[in-house]
């Protein structure tokens, strides 16, 4: 556990987060190829109800708000994509590269689908495929997202000396 807030060294600080951003974008593109070439009917049951695969498009954000707002939800997600490459360049604790990694990964993940997936500008749906009961339906980037930010609360909290 210490070493995940061991400081690394500047040029390899930088790949790491790129690194486990770009791990994220691409499993996060190929499930959501994936989802939409195989799950377009009715949702497969993965664990009864409790856990499901379903293809849907989301034109908002989280939780399907700002529906129809795509476009400007992708310029403010590439304001966040040029602050967290900022941020990665000032920050040298292992764990906190990880999670920004994840961060920037999730929204790479989500914006490349606002870019590629519309018929205008920004304008694309978001492709969501994991239904879990009690959470709307997410993919990984996401995931990844949601994980990256819960990583750099824990290690502010479990980590604080040193921490930038």
């Amino acid at each position: 556990m210490a070493k995940l807030a061991e400081v690394v060294p500047r040029p390899i600080a930088f790949r790491l987060a790129l690194i486990t951003g770009l791990i994220v974008l691409v499993v996060d593109q190929i499930t959501k190829n994936w989802a939409r070439d195989n799950l377009q009917g009715e949702p497969q049951q993965v664990i009864g109800e409790w856990l499901q695969v379903r293809y849907s498009e989301n034109t908002g954000a989280a939780f399907s708000s700002f529906t129809g707002f795509g476009p400007l939800i992708a310029l403010l997600a590439i304001g966040v994509v040029i602050f967290l490459v900022f941020l990665v360049s000032r920050t040298h604790r292992r764990v906190d590269l990880i999670a920004l990694g994840l961060i920037l990964g999730g929204a790479m993940g989500n914006l490349s689908d606002r870019v590629f997936r519309g018929e205008g500008v920004l304008d694309g749906a978001v492709v969501d495929w994991i239904d879990w009961w009690f959470i709307p339906t997410f993919n990984v980037a996401d995931a990844a997202l949601n994980v990256g930010v819960a990583v750099l609360l824990i290690a502010a909290v479990f980590f604080p000396e040193n921490h930038e």
